[in-house]
């Protein structure tokens, strides 16, 4: 995957969300929003991986801390086409990380490391964005 945006300093408080906007790729294999304090302490590792490494049509969610994966989260809802314009907000407090999908559909994912701000945003892959917002 190519290296995209990266952003530092965001300072994304909790009861904020955050809204990507953004266009998936005519061929997409996955993409990723990382979330969190760095490159090696990620809050949320969201992938929608349309068909990468044996996931087909699969959302992977994951933590990182300290550079070691945590435990693996699977979705199986999939709004998720090809070519189509896309939006997913991402709602931070210390607890949990709620990810609202196109269509409506929302889960949660534990903020394992417990952080106090989300400073750090990656993303790449097949996704171009489009507009970021924050609420």
């Amino acid at each position: 995957m190519a290296c995209g945006l990266v952003i530092s300093n965001l300072n994304l408080k909790p009861g904020e969300c955050l809204r990507v906007l953004g266009k998936v790729a005519l061929d997409p294999k996955s993409f990723v929003l990382n979330l969190g304090k760095d490159g090696n302490n990620l809050c949320l590792h969201f992938n929608p991986c349309f068909n990468e490494h044996g996931d087909t049509n699969t959302i992977v969610c994951n933590s990182k801390d300290g550079g070691a994966w945590g435990a693996e989260q699977q979705e199986s809802v999939f709004p998720f086409q090809p070519g189509s314009v896309v939006e997913v907000c991402i709602c931070f407090d210390q607890a949990e990380l709620t990810i609202q999908l196109p269509g409506g559909y929302k889960f949660k994912f534990p903020n394992c490391l417990n952080l106090e701000a989300i400073n750090y945003l990656a993303a790449n892959g097949d996704f171009k964005i489009k507009c970021m917002a924050f609420e």
